[in-house]
């Protein structure tokens, strides 16, 4: 008889590591980042071969680091595609044992073998995540100069704006290269600045948190949002008007995304809409 395969799940969060075994029942852990060794050696104790984990917001990268060199098969996991799986079974409980459980389970009989985010992409994102942050250091400075009266402190903040300011062109020139020297992600981003305003940092999030964009349904799309985009539709919001700002910033999202989506799995240009 063959072996039985034993798959891990992981939830990985802030603090900490919540684990549970597929075709194990009742064999869990919750381990913090730095134990890294010790997960190793008690995945290994219970036979795992596959790992599955969600994208955590870079929580997960040194873990699926790890535990790939050790030798496991590690799977990132469609964030979405899990939570459908748990709701098709009914499970609606919601705590970090249950969503690993959830997890390994879904590895075990949903997952193809390698899911795994290219490590170009995961490149990118960490180059778009220093961006955001140099921006908001500029916006920063901007404020201040706004409410600073003394000679000195505006012309120590000027400066300090100005050299952001260089990094962040510099890092953009960086970005841009990234983009083409992936063939791939270089036609992507082409058709995407094709839309009336998505620009070249928009492309460059899409490609990086949403790789998924363009290979699924209408439905799935319009669950997929994410943080990072913010898209801007004045019709839609002159529709919405009334609504609270998060309502109105939602709605165009999903529109915008289900719009994109549709253009690349078609692989139609952009098509303006007659008014």
């Amino acid at each position: 008889m063959a072996d039985i395969v034993i798959t891990a799940g992981i939830d990985v969060s802030k603090d900490r590591l919540d684990v549970a075994l597929w075709r194990a029942p009742g064999a869990t852990c919750a381990l913090r980042h730095d134990e890294i060794e010790p997960l190793i050696m008690w995945l290994g104790e219970h036979r795992v071969v596959r790992v599955g984990l969600e994208a955590s917001g870079g929580y997960e990268r040194e873990v699926i680091r790890r535990l790939s060199t050790a030798g496991f098969v590690v799977v990132v996991v469609n964030p979405l595609r899990v939570r459908r799986f748990a709701q098709a079974k009914g499970r609606l409980a919601k705590n970090d044992r249950a969503d690993a459980a959830t997890i390994a389970e879904f590895t075990a009989t949903m997952a193809p073998d390698r899911e795994l985010r290219e490590a170009a992409r995961d490149r990118l994102g960490e180059y778009l995540l220093v961006r955001r942050h140099l921006q908001r250091a500029i916006t920063d400075t901007v404020n201040q100069l706004e409410h600073l009266r003394e000679a000195e402190l505006r012309r120590l903040v000027a400066t300090q704006r100005s050299g952001l300011a260089r990094r962040l062109q510099r890092l953009d020139r960086r970005i841009a290269a990234l983009i083409a020297d992936h063939p791939p992600w270089r036609a992507v981003a082409r058709q995407l600045r094709s839309v009336p305003g998505v620009g070249p940092v928009l492309a460059q999030t899409l490609i990086a948190r949403l790789p998924e964009l363009g290979r699924l349904t209408r439905r799935q799309i319009a669950g997929a949002g994410r943080q990072t985009l913010q898209p801007d539709d004045r019709r839609l919001a002159r529709r919405l008007a009334g609504k609270k700002p998060k309502v109105i910033l939602t709605a165009c999202m999903r529109k915008l995304i289900t719009i994109l989506n549709a253009m690349l799995r078609h692989g139609e240009p952009w098509r303006p809409v007659a008014t």
